[in-house]
């Protein structure tokens, strides 16, 4: 039974999404959640939302915003020119964690690739997220790279 009600998310939407991604050990060193946000969010919004293969989601449960996810489709040639999808900053909000939301942002997320014609779907989560590891391997994802960042403006 469907507990969360996704949707796209909208410009009012934005505080709510960043204060999901600023509240662990990790966004509370990269993200500014206070009021007003910075211009850089409002910009990566219009961004997001221009392009018709991204998606910026948010989850209500219960009226208020308490999760998020953003869903890109990569055309590729390989695999015969299958598309994937690429799901960015899952966040449920810390104090509904434990209670099998995620698992349903997820699940939804991965239809909603499916969905777009994408033959796979990836995502990356840092080598020190035990937990999200642990949570995305429940779910049934496979651990099948290594990946690379190199970082261009400073963002950690």
């Amino acid at each position: 039974m469907a507990r969360l009600h996704m949707r796209d998310a909208t410009r009012d939407d934005l505080p709510a999404i960043v204060a999901m991604l600023a509240d662990d050990i990790k966004g509370a060193a990269r993200e500014d959640a206070s009021l007003p946000l910075d211009p850089g969010y409002l910009a990566a919004f219009a961004a997001i939302t221009a392009n018709p293969k991204m998606r910026l989601v948010v989850a209500e449960f219960e009226g208020r915003v308490v999760g998020t996810v953003q869903i890109a489709v990569l055309p590729g040639l390989s695999r015969k020119g299958a598309s994937r999808g690429h799901l960015e900053a899952v966040r449920i909000a810390s104090d509904l964690r434990g209670q099998g939301l995620g698992a349903e942002l997820v699940h939804w997320a991965v239809e909603q690739c499916r969905a777009a014609g994408c033959g796979m779907v990836q995502l990356t989560t840092q080598r020190d997220r035990i937990d999200a590891h642990r949570f995305y391997e429940r779910l049934g994802w496979e651990r099948s790279h290594i990946g690379y960042k190199l970082h261009l403006r400073g963002i950690a």
